[in-house]
């Protein structure tokens, strides 16, 4: 209310439309105070952002993000957190037209005098007037994020480990604002520090003048990555790979295609173009050898692979199993977990280490037509299985490690 209203000589309406005014004219203190109010909250919000447009339409806003995300915590969905206002006149609490679903974390107030004072709610929804308002205030917060990335990293690292989860929802959902809120994500990597986060722009500045595209691979956390086998010539090349760690990450990648004109690429897929091939070690296998081990490992396995190859990417690990279609190993993993009935691995293709002791060893248990050959090529297929993170029969395991323990100790 514009005028004081007193009760028993106190003032009660002490919160005030701070909105309409000017930046300059109100204090962190009225802000803060604001804030509670309208969040019902107890402490400061981490951001806040106060604007006024006159086109395309006539907007005073003033918007803040709190510094928790109970949704995350597991409390339930949020509920939208921006009243809608007409000169001053609350129209619409806690209004679903004036944001998309995945800024429901925002709290505020967006006030137009374009709207007339009488709108009913139905005509809110179907109103062209109330898509461009949506579009404006929409726009402005995203603009206001990237300032705040550029600016204020820090600032912005802390509202990306509360709030990221959101930006993704709507990378994932809405393609209107994609383009925007993909270069809001960020990553860790294989270049990047302690806690440090990357941006698809960053990535992007440090590639290699002979790199042509963007490499990403998924694992639960960066340290499970960093002894992953798909990790190894990448590591040798001294070339960066963004790290994901959920289906939803990989999701928007796979959709987005590319960035900036590089091709965004997950580094378990069987066609990967490397930089470079790795050179022939002096104790690998002769071509010969090769073929036969290959061919010998594609009947023992059968159709739990495509393919079995030599590879040109391991270094320290005997074998790896890579995805001949463009489905990445997160998804599968997702699929395996939300019905273990399907069988969601799918045949694979198989690369070894024609380098590796235990693929020489291998190569010559195969040849001398050894028993145990098989046992040992069964569990070389279920280690890399393990390594890309895929469920696995873990009584068919324990029951050929005691075999390969018993012929160990002999």
């Amino acid at each position: 209310m514009p005028f004081p209203i007193s009760l028993n000589s106190e003032k009660v309406n002490t919160v005030q439309a701070v909105w309409t005014k000017n930046k300059n004219e109100v204090t962190e203190e009225e802000y803060n105070e604001f804030y509670k109010y309208v969040a019902n909250a107890y402490d400061e919000p981490l951001l806040r952002l106060h604007f006024s447009v006159d086109a395309p339409l006539t907007i005073n806003a003033l918007l803040f993000v709190p510094k928790d995300n109970f949704e995350r915590f597991g409390f339930g969905r949020l509920e939208p957190g921006v009243n809608l206002y007409c000169r001053k006149v609350l129209i619409q609490q806690q209004s679903k037209d004036i944001l998309p679903e995945w800024l429901r974390f925002v709290k505020g107030v967006v006030d137009s005098e374009e709207l007339p004072l009488n709108i009913s709610r139905e005509t809110m929804q179907d109103s062209a007037l109330m898509s461009k308002l949506r579009k404006v205030i929409t726009g402005r917060f995203l603009k206001f994020l990237h300032e705040q990335a550029k600016s204020k990293p820090e600032k912005y690292k802390e509202f990306w480990q509360n709030f990221g989860m959101f930006i993704k929802e709507g990378a994932a959902t809405d393609f209107t604002y994609r383009k925007e809120l993909v270069g809001l994500l960020r990553f860790s990597s294989s270049k990047s520090g302690e806690g440090e986060l990357v941006s698809l722009r960053d990535y992007v500045e440090r590639m290699k003048g002979n790199q042509k595209d963007i490499y990403f691979i998924n694992g639960p956390t960066k340290e499970v990555i960093e002894s992953s086998p798909y990790l190894e010539v990448f590591r040798n090349q001294d070339t960066e790979v963004l790290f994901t760690h959920e289906p939803v990450e990989d999701y928007i990648l796979s959709q987005l295609g590319e960035f900036e004109g590089k091709k965004l690429v997950s580094i378990d897929q069987a066609g990967l173009e490397l930089p470079e091939t790795q050179t022939r070690d002096g104790d690998a296998l002769t071509p010969e050898q090769v073929e036969a081990l290959t061919r010998w490992l594609k009947e023992v396995l059968g159709d739990k692979v495509t393919e079995v190859r030599e590879s040109r990417r391991l270094s320290g690990s005997p074998a790896i199993l890579l995805n001949p279609d463009h489905m990445t190993g997160s998804l599968q993993r997702m699929m395996q977990v939300m019905n273990k009935d399907i069988n969601a691995i799918g045949p694979k293709v198989l690369e070894i280490n024609s380098a590796h002791p235990v693929i020489n060893r291998l190569s010559e248990l195969s040849q001398q037509g050894d028993s145990f050959a098989r046992v040992a090529a069964e569990q070389l297929f279920d280690n890399a299985l393990i390594s890309a993170g895929l469920i696995v029969d873990t009584r068919g395991i324990v029951q050929r490690m005691n075999q390969i323990l018993e012929r160990a100790l002999q």
